[in-house]
């Protein structure tokens, strides 16, 4: 029987950390009084250890045949790692529990995205029911601890943080193991498929579509309080950032009979050079803020589903984990890391503003690149792709 329940806690729990955290705990560090720079750096060791940790705990997954224990292994060591911000305020001491609780806690969502597939089986259209938990856990995160820092301490967020880290342990600790043999099939090699063109084109944009928002998993929080938004409008900006993205996932399906791939990517980077623009330069008006906040919807949802759908669609059988986990890593880690290093060091120095508008170029060469590198002729295998969706 699918474990239902048990795997939609553990995704409420998982997303609801980072509804927890990428919102709140830069106004921690700030109010320790680290520079900017120094924030941008301990932030970016999220998307540093997700380049590095997934594919390092894969291969030992798919040598030693388990995950689930990896899993429940990951979720004790990030609680551990995340305490450490209990006993210290000097940055050494911030950066070592932040590198810890980030490896750990980075590995597991590839290995419980497998779990929740193989338990599946046949039935893989119900992942959305199942994932959407998740989305439902960082809205309930990100309002609730909102509108708790508005009454408490900024230091409060460490144990709304840690309390968040226990739900994931224990909802790990209910996870049964799913055992699926792997369904492949005959492929071109991982390297000819590298060599494609349109494959470059993706990666290279994702890399730089994930650049575009470093800014904003870093610094969004800070901009708003530091322009007079109380802590519960944070929460609700970030929060209907997500609604926006659910909304997207639900109607992408339908989207993706319509539109090639392709088409709906080069919209979602056209959306993103306007939203990052409109959130540096328009913050005094929380109506253009809603409305930059709505396009997280695109240019995070419909993005992120049209490159998966890409990726398994080049990367099929065998080399599915192997597509999957580059895309992870190019995007969400090394672009992530690019970006939200950048930010903390032009914050200080060109301002807020700029720094968002950079943002901004970061997806207008992203487009670019989409536009020149995946030539529309490359799109005879969308037909393809579209018809399978409808079978």
């Amino acid at each position: 029987m699918l474990p239902y329940w048990r795997l939609s806690a553990y995704y409420f729990f998982y997303f609801a950390f980072i509804g927890a955290f990428s919102p709140y705990f830069t106004l921690y560090l700030k109010s320790l009084s680290f520079s900017a720079a120094e924030i941008g750096l301990l932030m970016s060791l999220m998307q540093v250890m997700r380049v590095l940790a997934p594919n390092m705990r894969g291969w030992l997954a798919e040598h030693l045949g388990v995950r689930v224990q990896i899993v429940r292994l990951s979720a004790l060591m990030s609680l551990i790692g995340f305490s450490i911000f209990f006993f210290t305020v000097r940055f050494d001491g911030i950066f070592a529990g932040m590198a810890l609780m980030a490896f750990f806690w980075s590995a597991a969502l590839p290995l419980i995205e497998g779990v929740t597939f193989a338990h599946l089986g046949g039935h893989g259209h119900q992942y959305g029911r199942i994932r959407a938990w998740g989305s439902v856990g960082f809205i309930a995160a990100v309002i609730g601890l909102g509108w708790l820092l508005d009454f408490l301490p900024i230091s409060a967020v460490l144990w709304g943080i840690a309390a968040v880290l226990v739900g994931i342990l224990l909802s790990a600790l209910l996870v049964p193991e799913a055992y699926r043999p792997p369904q492949g099939r005959a492929v071109l090699g991982f390297g000819d498929t590298l060599r494609r063109a349109e494959v470059q084109a993706l990666l290279g944009a994702c890399f730089l579509m994930a650049a575009a928002h470093g800014a904003f998993y870093v610094f969004f929080s800070i901009l708003l309080v530091e322009n007079g938004y109380d802590k519960r409008v944070v929460g609700a900006l970030w929060a209907l950032g997500v609604v926006a993205e659910i909304l997207v996932f639900l109607r992408m399906p339908r989207l993706l009979k319509r539109f090639a791939l392709r088409d709906i990517l080069i919209v979602a980077f056209a959306c993103a050079t306007l939203r990052f623009a409109l959130t540096g330069w328009g913050v005094a008006s929380l109506a253009l803020l809603a409305f930059a906040q709505l396009l997280h919807g695109v240019t995070f949802g419909a993005h992120h589903a049209a490159s998966i759908a890409a990726v398994n669609r080049w990367f099929p059988g065998r080399l599915q984990a192997r597509g999957q986990a580059l895309y992870g890593s190019l995007s969400f880690g090394a672009g992530g890391m690019l970006g939200g290093l950048i930010s903390g060091y032009t914050w200080d120095t060109i301002g807020s503003a700029w720094t968002f508008t950079l943002g901004s170029a970061f997806a207008a060469a992203g487009l670019a690149w989409l536009l020149i590198g995946w030539r529309a002729a490359a799109n005879g295998e969308e037909a393809s792709l579209n018809e399978e969706r409808t079978v």
